[in-house]
């Protein structure tokens, strides 16, 4: 049986091959978080307004658009929330996440710009030591968090 299913795969090459591997896989989301800290080694945390009430506070995150290399995520989605500058680091985490998607996380620097918040999203953006997070913060992200405060 696997020698004649091998004989049809190759008879299928191409374009065909593609769009069978395409229903054959699980198609997945790509979310991107960045761990972003400034010169003083604070971390920059988001207070959205459409995570739940109990646990607005987290890092700057979003998914990845077609193409996209990771790391731009970072630093499109901090611009787009924040209207602030970095410069994508170290990978901190990669992980399967809620049903099909991928987590990845990455440090970044602070670089520049002027806080101009998406309100349809961030209600809040603030600078916290890593040794002083905010209450009501994502678990996962406070992991992160810790995750890239180590040498």
């Amino acid at each position: 049986m696997k020698q004649i299913i091998a004989r049809m795969w190759k008879l299928i090459r191409g374009p065909l091959q593609w769009r069978v591997l395409w229903f054959a896989h699980a198609k997945f989301m790509v979310g991107v978080t960045g761990v972003v800290r400034n010169e003083a080694g604070e971390v920059l945390l988001l207070k959205h307004r459409m995570w739940p009430a109990d646990r607005p506070w987290g890092l700057p995150t979003g998914y990845a658009i077609k193409s996209e290399e990771f790391q731009k995520t970072v630093v499109r989605e901090v611009r787009e929330e924040t209207g602030l500058e970095v410069v994508p680091g170290r990978l901190v985490q990669v992980t399967s996440g809620y049903k099909l998607r991928v987590e990845i996380a990455y440090e970044a620097l602070h670089v520049g710009g002027v806080v101009k918040l998406d309100s349809f999203e961030i209600l809040e953006a603030k600078w916290f030591s890593p040794d002083a997070l905010p209450e009501g913060m994502q678990e996962s992200h406070v992991h992160l968090v810790k995750a890239g405060s180590a040498p």
